[in-house]
């Protein structure tokens, strides 16, 4: 590269004038006699000091000073008076001056003094200029591509353009997208959109101050844009076929550029008329090829258009295009104020058809804005550059011509002239000729001819120059040029250079690119693709064959431990190190070097793969016959592609390498800032390969850095949107996207890229909140292959795997199809909806379009309707078969699977080229159908659902990828956001659930303590109790209702979120729906249950109250009338006399009543009756053992499984083990269920309440729960019938005794001697007036104790469970995968065997005893427990006080302190409950009337009472025994909840994590070897090592009875446990926890389970406590 301004130093001292010598194409002359003024003037200026005129002069200080990009102005004031106004002829190019108001040029500024302000005359219309248009700003700070890239809401609007400052930002984003109209902005009027004029304006100048010429304007954005913005427009302009500025002239600094830097980027296709036969076509960067170029000036006043005629010269007459702006076009006639110097470039490719070309070889063209004269820099450096230069010109006479004469130039000069012009004289011409030595075949005289003559005339001319031009440069060697002349070449900046050397260096040495590949950049080779096939092989388990797949897998992670340390033996190359170094470079000089490593290797692939890839498209016409040599030529395809990629690609395997490093490692320190320049790369905006389409692998680790770094980088506020497109090859995927978005993904021929990419654009903060996402990310994926050609090499696996990986991380999937390949298309589209139906199972929804291109027609939309039904058709065809492959029969058609309309998910777009390339534009047509459907995309933005950040995304590309990777799309929950957002929905459930189980308990308590008081209460005696419940159960109806439709509300608003990911596990709503309907049922029959036992006990009650009433009655009266009889006795009797007057009437009293107690019933006998009744619908032979026995001797003995009552009858997942051990899994159960019923019916004993027949139902109940939930061993109908009646006969035994005591206790004799003394102090204390207020207070208040404890421990339960689950530590008992995280946890840190054996084997029982013990420890902290009794105590005795005082109040009515009684027990009839025959007891001869003093002396009873039975409470107690005495047992509550279903896996038995109650599906996070619970292989005895989350995805099979014993496949296991779901072990190591207790008690449980050992795998072997905690965190998706 040539440094900027190469020129020779200039001597100390000396003015720094460049001599002729020194500047060779400087045209300096003597004065001629009479020159026009405006020559005169120019020419003065040539032979004036240097110092004065201010001339542009190179020295040795201009040379080293760095050349910024464009100059910052330096705008002062404009002189007064001083105005440039422009006239334009007929055919649009600038007429001469108006001598009254000269129009001074660029150059042409007036002497300036040393020390003014040395403003040039354009420096105020270049200010006007860009303060109008809004520029003004971005001329020192440039605007940037991603700024202009950047989605705004401007992006998708049509508003008119009715400011100056909108027509910049208008012609960008036209630019942007291609747009060939691009240069036609304007504004328009408030008023109208069209001027019209009429006679009587004519004289007026209509001439608006709102317009601008296109030309004034492109200048203007490439003065204020940075260099990879006017890359960019170049390129988009190139497109278009717009002439490119070549020379761009800045009126302030009076120095042009060459564009070198902007006009790298365009390459292109042409191929010559010698090419034509063989097909061939040439590939090339313009700046690199040395395509002769032309030149057009004009000399003063020329009436022919040059523009128009370049136009037309360059295009077909029947493809004609405005490649120059010109006078006619829109705007074309508004004055030029900044572009006059403006060197514009286009270029003329053939396409090989005669009959077409123009030319039949490549030629550039040239064209000079403005007169020559006064642009004296930019035509020396024309006549340098070009092989022919062609100056239009009226003014024959020009002195111009003699200076033309005595220079020499390399180009040969044209001289075209209108021999048409009222002032053309031939004489005149003929003596120019004549005196100016010009070759007459070099004048082109335009007669009468029209204009198509006179450019053909033109045509023959350049072509003959062309053909014979020796003399050829190249765009990039015209730098040298340049820096001779003083020019500055935009390339010049420092940061481009240092950017290019250091690119330079990487790429110059390149030769061999498959040598290249394999030296520099051996990471990613064949090792890659290894440990690609390894880590796929782990997950699919495809090659195992007859190996244990356990050791196989550990065989695959050996080997991909080796490879890693065969990554690390290799050293870092220099290139690598120097592409590193680059990459670290900051800002500008960063993103040159990318820019300058992407150029050099597209140029070294477009040398190499051209040749490559005419081949592989001619054998992919004839793939039938040449699929081989297709597939070998695929190969070499991808070995010889080179590109940024296979760096960056390089960079992911350094660090990939390095994270298999131990943490403090150096090598990996050294490597942990590569994602962070990845990261920042994405961020300004290039393309990073997401999924390497070499390997069909993702680096995970590198791209899971790489967007946790730009998360970081953009400070979190990383919310995107995603737009992905697939289709066939060569259909134009990224040519729509690079339309639509602006943006440069590779479409190059040259290249051969494979993957998927992916990109980034910035949202404007405008748009942020509507599209609400800050940047939109789009997704690039490689051509889908026609099946035939995809079998060639397995990609059609790939491509799978490609499709579901690129719809799964869409919001927006764009399926382009081609309408020329409908058969291909209809194998893609079946690739396609096997991904969306993927989707769906995962509760993924992302938006689709069909976009149809090539469709040309205006009514495509309405013609293709019959085809649009045609795809529906073949849609729904292709889902019905995808869904049978999938499992899925509920889905029928397209429509179950997404929103599809077959109107508005269709776009149809024309073709991208208009006319013939090389040199069609493109299609406007294209642009404006791309433009609508860019429209539509961002209202679908706006309507998606999800809200996700990088980090979402992140996590959804990892779980989706392992998915892929297993062929496993169904609902999995190693997905850590479908986890996430399982967990939080089953959190949220289990809140709901507990909020509607304690209000029931709290109503079914009131309810039930109702029930126990009636007799006392009801205010309607004449209703039966039977009543009462009717109406209580129509109350809990009403109540259920309520609390349903409550849950069920919850659910429908939870869904109707946006965030949390809800979307993911919409598929489980209506799992939770049936479980709120579950819940409620259940607990409508929980309460039925316990009321009806409340209503019956209570009936049972009834007539030992009535004996009790009864005898009650007799003593009051008996008392009553002694009492009247004593007092009829004047004589005062003492206490001793009333003693004995009261013993004669009780002895005799008891004598006269005839005492009936209870009846005794025979428990056994009713229990065996219940029992028969409870089997009565079974089969004979069950029914024929209950024959002859009774339940009397049964249950005295242990009970003891039978070989008989198990072998025939045992199903599930058997391997055929030693007998013994199954009848000890049995016998196992068996005393399970016996535990269960005892623990029941200890509870029952310790109620004061008498036996009852629901006793015997209840525990048949629990038999029948426990058997069903043990599907694995089921109880046989033998065994079964043994153990109720086994059960039944401890039953039996232990009620009677309960029955017998309580008919003792209750005995009426005995009752009324125990109320002897009661009697007594009542009758002596009415004898003598004694006030009976203070005993009848404490009578009552020792009534209140029991009823005031019972309310305490009735109340206590739920607030424990609430406790312990908002209590530390919480959030192990949020979910039941929570819960099972914290168990395992605690066992692995505890390390015993034996409470591993515990929860193995007696799962139920260890939950309890772990839950219980839990429970105890968390309220063992700060007397948590006795805080909740005195928080109970204390609101009890507040609402008795309370009503203590209410009843005070009204002694109006309540008169005696009976009434008052009667009125507290009413008032609290829900709370407490009175037993009746204490409360009778003291109403009993209770006759006080002093209500007050009652109430005071029961107030102070009372609150004795709450401090006794405080300090009781603080005096605390075994907290187990307290939970166990409780009614409501918090353990047995959030065992339900945390135990759940209580299905285990039918292969390892791990336990269901499932969340509610009526989930469709069981699944658990981690599964175990199947040797821990015992299994082994039935040949040689050996514990087995198999873990059924690999076992499924393998080619293994399994036995089962449900089979009747017959191999069967585990991939297929649903077919036998359809209710399962055991997913790949994902992640390789989330089983790790049970290969890691396994290995440690291998030799245990073999001696447990009368085994051998295993053999256990050696990376078994390996595993610490940190890697086993870590993948258990791993697994439960725990932070």
């Amino acid at each position: 590269m040539t440094k900027a301004r190469e020129s020779k130093p200039r001597k100390e001292g000396s003015s720094g004038e460049t001599t002729q010598e020194e500047d060779p194409v400087t045209l300096t002359t003597q004065v001629p006699p009479n020159p026009g003024k405006l020559a005169q003037e120019r020419l003065q200026r040539f032979q004036c000091p240097p110092e004065v005129l201010g001339e542009r002069i190179v020295n040795k200080e201009e040379a080293e000073r760095p050349h910024p990009e464009i100059l910052a102005p330096s705008f002062s004031k404009p002189e007064k008076g001083l105005r440039e106004k422009t006239h334009q002829g007929q055919h649009g190019e600038q007429k001469e001056l108006e001598e009254k108001q000269p129009m001074t040029k660029a150059r042409e500024s007036k002497p300036r003094k040393e020390g003014s302000s040395g403003e040039t005359t354009q420096g105020p219309f270049l200010r006007e200029l860009l303060s109008k248009t809004g520029l003004e700003d971005h001329y020192e700070n440039k605007l940037t591509l991603s700024t202009v890239l950047e989605i705004n809401a401007d992006t998708t609007s049509d508003e008119p353009l009715t400011t100056m400052q909108s027509l910049p930002g208008a012609f960008l984003k036209k630019l942007m997208m291609a747009n060939v109209n691009a240069r036609s902005v304007k504004c328009l009027t408030t008023d109208q959109e069209v001027s019209y004029c009429d006679v009587d304006n004519l004289d007026t100048d209509t001439e608006s101050s709102n317009v601008v010429n296109p030309l004034d304007l492109i200048t203007a954005l490439f003065l204020c844009s940075d260099g990879f913005l006017q890359q960019e427009m170049v390129q988009k302009m190139s497109m278009c076929q717009f002439a490119v500025p070549l020379l761009l002239p800045n009126c302030d600094t009076e120095r042009s550029t060459l564009m070198l830097w902007a006009l790298r980027d365009i390459v292109k296709k042409f191929r010559s008329s010698s090419q034509a036969a063989t097909k061939a076509f040439v590939e090339e960067r313009v700046v690199l090829s040395d395509i002769p170029m032309v030149s057009f000036v004009r000399l003063g006043e020329s009436s022919l258009s040059k523009s128009q005629s370049l136009n037309k010269l360059l295009s077909n007459p029947q493809q004609y295009h405005d490649t120059f702006v010109h006078h006619d076009m829109e705007c074309g006639n508004a004055s030029r104020q900044i572009s006059d110097g403006l060197v514009e470039i286009s270029w003329y490719f053939p396409c090989g058809n005669r009959n077409i070309d123009m030319f039949t070889k490549p030629v550039a063209v040239a064209n000079l804005r403005g007169d020559i004269r006064s642009f004296e820099t930019e035509f020396s450096f024309l006549c340098q550059t070009s092989v022919a230069v062609y100056i239009f010109t009226d003014d024959l006479e020009a002195d111009f011509f003699k200076i033309l004469k005595s220079k020499k130039t390399k180009a040969e000069l044209f001289l075209v002239v209108n021999s048409q012009r009222k002032m053309f004289r031939v004489d005149t011409l003929k003596k120019l000729i004549r005196n100016c030595s010009i070759n007459e075949k070099n004048v082109i005289v335009k007669n009468k001819q029209n204009d198509a003559e006179f450019v053909k005339i033109l045509q023959s001319s350049v072509g003959d120059i062309i053909k014979k031009s020796p003399n050829r440069l190249t765009i990039e060697n015209m730098a040298d040029m340049a820096h001779q002349m003083g020019v500055w070449v935009d390339g010049d900046c420092d940061e481009c250079q240092s950017a290019w050397k250091m690119a330079d260096e990487i790429t110059r040495n390149i030769t061999d690119t498959i040598k290249f590949k394999n030296e520099t950049l051996p990471l990613q080779g064949q090792i890659w693709k290894e440990l690609s096939h390894l880590e796929k092989e782990r997950c699919r388990l495809r090659k195992a064959g007859d190996q244990n797949i356990e050791h196989y897998k550990s065989s695959l992670k050996k080997k991909e431990e080796e490879l890693r340390e065969k990554q690390h033996t290799f050293d870092m190359s220099d290139a690598m190190a120097s592409f590193m170094l680059g990459m670290s470079r900051s800002g500008a000089e960063r993103s040159y070097f990318l820019r300058w490593m992407r150029i050099n290797l597209d140029n070294l692939s477009r040398q190499n793969l051209s040749a490559l890839r005419d081949r592989y498209k001619d054998l992919c016409q004839n793939s039938q016959e040449k699929k081989y040599d297709i597939k070998d030529l695929d190969k070499q395809l991808s070995d010889c592609s080179l590109g940024l990629e296979h760096f960056l690609r390089e960079l992911g395997q350094l660090y990939e390498a390095s994270c298999s490093l131990p943490e403090d490692s150096p090598q990996r320190k050294q490597m942990e800032h590569l994602p962070g320049l990845c990261a920042q790369m994405l961020l300004d905006g290039f393309p990073i390969e997401l999924l390497d389409g070499d390997a069909s692998n993702i680096p995970l680790k590198w791209i899971s850095s790489v967007l946790t770094q730009l998360h970081t980088l953009v400070d979190s506020n990383s919310k995107i949107r995603v737009v992905t497109v697939l289709g066939l090859q060569s259909t134009g995927k990224s040519t729509l996207l690079n339309t639509m978005f602006g943006v440069q993904f590779a479409v190059s021929s040259g290249r051969c890229t494979r993957g998927a990419f992916m990109l980034l654009i910035k949202v404007h903060k405008d748009l942020k909140e509507e599209l609400k996402c800050d940047f939109i990310m789009v997704i690039d994926t490689e051509g889908l292959k026609s099946p035939e050609l995809s079998q060639l090499d397995d990609s059609y696996e790939h491509e799978n795997e490609l499709a579901t990986l690129v719809i799964g991380l869409s919001d927006v999937t764009i399926i382009n199809m081609a309408m020329e390949n409908s058969t291909e298309m209809k194998d893609i589209l079946q690739i396609v909806v096997h991904a969306f139906i993927r989707m769906k199972e995962v509760g993924k929804k992302p938006i689709c379009h069909f976009v149809h291109q090539n469709v040309s027609d205006v009514s495509a939309h309405d013609n293709n309707m019959r085809d649009r039904k045609k795809l529906l058709e073949q849609l729904n065809e292709m889902t019905q078969a995808a869904a049978r492959m999938e499992k899925k029969e509920n889905i029928t058609k397209f429509t179950d699977v997404m929103e599809y309309d077959p109107d508005t998910s269709c776009c149809y777009i024309p073709g991208l080229w208009h006319g013939t390339p090389p040199m069609a534009p493109v299609n406007a047509g294209y642009i404006e159908a791309v433009y609508n459907f860019k429209k539509t995309l961002m209202k679908d933005f706006r309507i998606c659902q999800r809200n996700d950040d990088l980090t979402h995304f992140l996590k959804w590309t990892q779980s989706l990828w392992e998915a892929v990777k297993f062929e496993k799309f169904i609902f999995s929950f190693r997905n850590s956001l479908v986890a996430d957002a399982y967990t939080r929905l089953c959190s949220e459930y289990n809140g709901w659930e507990w909020t509607f189980q304690k209000e029931m308990y709290n109503w079914m308590v009131s309810a039930e303590t109702k029930i126990s008081n009636i007799v006392m209460t009801d205010q309607h005696p004449q209703r039966s109790i039977r009543d009462v419940l009717q109406v209580l159960m129509r109350e809990a109806s009403g109540k259920l209702s309520l609390g349903e439709k409550e849950i069920q509300d919850n659910l429908v608003k939870y869904f109707e979120k946006q965030d949390d990911h809800v979307n993911l596990v919409e598929k489980f709503k209506e799992d939770f729906v049936s479980s709120a309907k579950t819940l409620r049922r259940e607990t409508e029959n929980t309460v039925r249950n316990k009321l009806q036992e409340a209503v019956e006990i209570k009936e049972g009650m009834t007539e030992l109250d009535d004996i009790k009433c009864s005898q009650a009655s007799i003593l009051e009266k008996k008392v009553l009338a002694l009492l009247q009889t004593c007092k009829q006795n004047k004589s005062v009797l003492s206490d001793e006399a009333l003693r004995e007057v009261f013993e004669r009437m009780w002895k005799k009293t008891l004598s006269e009543i005839k005492f009936r107690g209870l009846s005794r019933r025979h428990v056994a006998q009713d229990a065996f009756r219940i029992l028969h009744d409870h089997l009565s619908m079974r089969s004979g032979y069950v029914n024929s053992m209950l024959v002859g026995n009774s339940l009397v001797d049964c249950g005295k003995t242990p009970f003891v499984v039978e070989p008989g009552d198990w072998w025939q009858k045992t199903t599930g997942f058997v391997m055929r083990l030693n007998r013994d051990h199954l009848r000890m899994k049995l016998q196992e159960l068996c005393d399970n269920i016996i535990k269960k019923c005892q623990e029941f019916i200890t509870q029952k004993v310790k109620s004061k309440t008498d036996y009852h027949d629901t006793y015997i139902k209840e525990l048949l109940e629990i038999i029948d729960q426990t058997s069903q939930q043990n599907k694995k061993r089921k109880v046989s109908e033998e065994c079964e019938v043994k153990l109720k009646t086994h059960i039944c006969g401890i039953a039996a035994r232990t009620f009677q005794k309960k029955h017998d005591d309580f008919i003792a206790f209750n005995d009426p004799r005995k009752c009324l001697e125990q109320s002897k003394n009661k009697y007594l102090t009542d009758f002596i204390d009415l004898f003598h007036n004694r006030d009976q207020c203070l005993n009848k207070a404490e009578e009552f208040t020792k009534l209140l104790l029991p009823a005031v404890q019972d309310y305490v421990t009735k109340m206590i339960g739920p607030d424990v469970v609430d406790e312990v689950k908002t209590g530390k530590g919480s959030e192990g008992y949020s979910t039941r995968g929570a819960f099972q995280f914290s168990i395992l946890k605690q066992l692995l840190t505890d390390g015993e065997y034996e409470k591993y054996s515990e929860y193995i084997n007696r799962y139920e029982r260890f939950v309890k005893d772990w839950l219980i013990d839990h429970i105890v420890q968390q309220l063992s902290k700060d007397n948590r427990l006795e805080k909740l009794e005195n928080k109970h105590l204390s609101e009890i005795v507040k609402i008795i006080t309370a009503e203590i005082s209410n009843i005070r109040n009204t002694t109006h009515t309540v008169k005696y302190i009976k009434t008052f009684i009667q009125n507290m027990c009413c008032a609290l009839e829900e709370k407490l409950v009175f037993p009746k025959d204490a409360l009778d007891s003291i109403m009993t001869l209770n006759y006080s009337a002093n209500t007050e003093q009652f109430a005071d002396d029961l107030t102070g009873f009372v609150g004795k009472m709450e401090q006794s039975l405080a300090a009781k409470y603080d005096k605390g107690g075994d907290i187990k025994e307290r939970l166990r005495s409780l009614p409501f047992k918090p353990q047995d509550k959030m065992f339900t909840s945390l135990f759940g279903c209580g299905k285990q896996c039918p292969f390892c038995g791990a336990p269901c994590e499932a969340g509610g109650k009526e989930h469709a599906k069981h699944f658990t996070s981690i599964h175990r070897p199947q040797g821990i619970t015992g299994w082994v292989n039935l040949k040689t005895t050996v514990l087995r090592t198999d873990i059924c989350s690999s076992s499924v995805i393998s080619d293994r099979k399994f036995n089962t009875n449900l089979n009747e014993g017959k191999p069967h496949l585990y991939k297929d296991y649903q077919t036998y446990y359809p209710d399962w779901i055991i997913t790949g072990d994902s992640s390789i190591e989330a089983s790790d926890y049970w290969k890691y207790v396994m290995a440690t008690f291998n030799e245990r449980i073999a001696k447990d389970t009368n085994a051998l050992p295993a053999d256990i795998p050696e990376d078994w072997k390996t595993l610490t406590y940190d890697d086993v905690l870590k993948s258990l965190k791993n697994a439960f998706n725990v932070k």
